[in-house]
């Protein structure tokens, strides 16, 4: 069954983001910010500034002797065909999206499990991109795709023009490799579509005036069957327009399966009901909880607060099962499946007809369980991998129970491992060959005190032997936010985070540090919501304290610490930029969230608001504008050079958060940096090379500024 994992499933409803120009509501109006227009994304005018300072920026960097050499190693890393296929199982075939000089675009392509185990697999082309949007005039990017359970042929393909987040939708024959003739196409927007069977699917979409949320995503969602037009679909249930999103899905398990709908309240709380005999029924689950999946007729909740249920007491963090009558309020029973412990907590689970993998972290390194049931009880197992490492469950079969789990550690290249259904050491199949040489650098956890006495852990990548002479050049990345853990990443395999840092930045003289802030899920749910609204200052206050630790111990100085965010993590880079300038050589501020006075009248910023608060609320706000860092930045101060990067089609974090913070630095008189790429949506890229000409352009930026 499908992998869950904590981010993204408390993350997905990102996927559904409204586009283009800003919603109505403005938090404050053009006379209060003279900046107002640039957030008018595809405005003529607008559009000339972007041009002018993206010429600007790559006319200075790309003239820079590095970039040449950067560009060319990034793309060497990211084109390699060594790289390890993240396969998706599906009966006796893998699937596989892929990008490479060939096909920057992509093609989503398939080979049998004894074909795949070939040095050299030939792969069969199911779906070719490039060929795709060449035949239909459209930039697309691939979007992934919707199974439909235990069929193995029938699909629902997601396309996205220029790699933002509205997509259209349309069924495809993965036998035939052919979309269906009349088969379901959902037009563009920011859907939400799966199975409810063969010929039927929920559906939410932009049905018209009235069926978005105040967050721009679904508000309805209906009941399509097959042969009918989309117009006649049957309402299956509509939230407020103050919620988040609404959607609805299938637990597919015996004795029967488990129809739920989703109403979105925030993003980390939500209304469930079970569709049962053409009636919804309220279930009793926590508002935070998450049904992930179920097994033997249990469905399988996720907490991230403690539950007490029908007599039982369950902590924040595990993973219990439940009978659905005991949730409607009738008869039933619960269990512990597993619970956090100290450093030891559950950061994903996955579910097959013959048991639950648990993919877990232990002081930020990964861990794999398998639960099994016998006559006395759920069994407990343990499957060997290598310390010091990350793992995440790329694909189970629910018929045979086995799994495809991808190894990796700062230094190890990613591998992909077999696991059997009753095997407790995976098989290794297929290693990525080495992006950089490894051997020559070696990996320290660290700790650091944050303002309150709380300490973060860091890790560091560095040459062996290194002197600690405050001369390194150091560079340092975290998030801060959504519950999203950052661990141990092989430079190349973790595109959008870690790039291709070996190559690019540790074999030529620098170190890397990644600094594992409150915000993150890295030591279960309280790490996250500790530093929710008006604890969000705590998040920047860790990062700080880590470099301040870095330069402490000599690690490095000021002059030499480089720092890099992407989203939420460029709020946190760009605040902690103007709150302690004296700690940074250098900024890298990627696709960011700036302006929080306005931030949730901007595209999904409404969404937020439960990470971070509401600015239209003056108590909220109050705490909101202590670390803003659009309303914090005034002039005279001596700040770090920045590079703001961000795209054009981000149509989840607003482009004009990059775009307004370098025109009014720029107007303070501060040197600024600024790069648009005119694809890729919030992940930035659609193309190999689009990333590497990002990466190339940041490395060549902080080696001038911070060597």
């Amino acid at each position: 069954m499908q992998y869950f994992h904590r981010t993204l499933v408390r993350s997905v409803i990102l996927a559904g983001l409204v586009g283009g120009i800003p919603r109505a509501g403005a938090a404050e109006g053009p006379s209060d910010d003279p900046y107002l227009w640039l957030e008018d994304i595809n405005g003529a005018k607008p559009l000339e500034w972007v041009r002018a300072h993206d010429e600007a920026t790559e006319k200075r960097l790309t003239a820079d002797p590095a970039y040449a050499g950067l560009y060319r190693d990034a793309l060497t890393v990211l084109d390699s065909k060594s790289r390890i296929p993240s396969v998706d199982q599906h009966g006796d075939q893998l699937y596989n999206f892929w990008r490479d000089q060939e096909h920057p675009r992509g093609v989503w392509r398939r080979v049998s499990l004894a074909g795949f185990r070939a040095e050299s697999p030939a792969w069969e082309t199911v779906l070719d991109v490039d060929a795709l949007a060449k035949a239909e005039g459209k930039a697309w990017a691939f979007g992934g795709v919707t199974w439909l359970k235990g069929d193995n042929r029938h699909c629902l393909v997601h396309l996205s023009v220029a790699g933002g987040d509205t997509i259209e939708v349309r069924e495809f024959d993965a036998q035939a490799r052919a979309f269906v003739a009349g088969g379901f196409v959902v037009p563009p927007a920011k859907s939400r579509v799966s199975w409810l069977d063969a010929d039927t699917i929920f559906v939410g979409t932009d049905f018209g005036p009235g069926t978005l949320t105040d967050s721009g995503y679904p508000a309805q969602v209906k009941i399509w069957h097959r042969g009918t037009p989309l117009a006649a679909a049957q309402l299956l249930y509509t939230g407020k327009t103050s919620s988040v999103a609404v959607s609805a899905y299938v637990i597919r398990m015996d004795p029967e399966p488990v129809v739920l709908v989703s109403e979105g309240l925030t993003f980390w709380e939500q209304k469930l009901f079970q569709y049962r005999d053409g009636r919804l029924v309220a279930l009793n689950v926590p508002a935070t909880a998450r049904i992930v999946d179920g097994i033997r007729g249990r469905l399988v909740i996720d907490l991230k607060a403690p539950w007490t249920l029908a007599g039982k007491s369950y902590a924040a963090g595990s993973i219990i099962l439940a009978d659905p009558s005991l949730l409607r309020g009738e008869a039933g029973t619960s269990e512990l499946l597993v619970e956090p412990s100290g450093p030891f907590v559950v950061s994903g689970v996955a579910v097959t007809d013959h048991g639950i993998y648990v993919h877990a972290l232990d002081n930020v390194r990964g861990r794999l369980l398998r639960f099994t049931k016998s006559a006395s009880g759920w069994q407990r197992e343990s499957i060997a991998f290598p310390d010091n490492g990350a793992m995440s469950i790329v694909s189970t079969n629910d018929e045979t129970g086995e799994a495809w789990v991808q190894y990796e550690s700062f230094l190890n290249p990613p591998s992909l491992y077999y696991v059997g259904a009753m095997a407790v050491e995976p098989e290794l199949v297929k290693a990525q060959a080495p992006a950089f040489d490894g051997s020559r650098f070696e990996v320290k956890q660290l700790f650091a005190t944050s303002a309150d006495g709380t300490r973060i852990p860091y890790f560091l990548v560095q040459p062996k032997g290194m002197k600690y002479d405050g001369t390194r050049p150091i560079w340092m990345f975290s998030y801060g936010g959504f519950e999203n853990s950052l661990v141990p990443s092989y430079s190349g395999s973790y595109e959008d985070m870690h790039g291709a840092y070996g190559k690019l930045w540790l074999e030529r003289g620098g170190a890397f540090v990644l600094a594992n802030i409150r915000g993150g899920g890295e030591f279960g749910p309280t790490w996250h919501t500790s530093v929710l609204n008006a604890g969000h200052l705590k998040t920047i206050e860790d990062f700080e304290a880590v470099a301040a630790d870095l330069s402490a111990r000599k690690i490095t100085s000021p002059a030499h610490l480089g720092i890099e965010g992407r989203s939420n993590g460029g709020l946190l880079v760009s605040a902690t930029m103007v709150r302690h300038p004296e700690l940074y050589g250098a900024v890298v501020c990627g696709n960011p969230l700036i302006d929080m006075k306005r931030y949730s009248h901007l595209l999904a910023g409404a969404s937020w608001m439960a990470e971070y608060g509401n600015p239209d609320i003056p108590e909220q706000w109050n705490f909101l504008k202590t670390y803003s860092p659009y309303q914090n930045i005034v002039g005279g101060k001596k700040l770090p050079p920045v590079l703001f990067y961000t795209t054009t089609h981000d149509d989840r974090v607003h482009p004009g958060h990059a775009r307004k913070m370098a025109a009014k630095m720029e107007a303070l008189g501060y040197p600024v940096e600024y790069a648009e790429n005119t694809e890729g949506g919030h992940h930035g890229s659609v193309t190999n090379e689009q990333l590497a000409k990002r990466l190339a352009l940041s490395y060549t930026f902080l080696w001038e500024k911070i060597k």
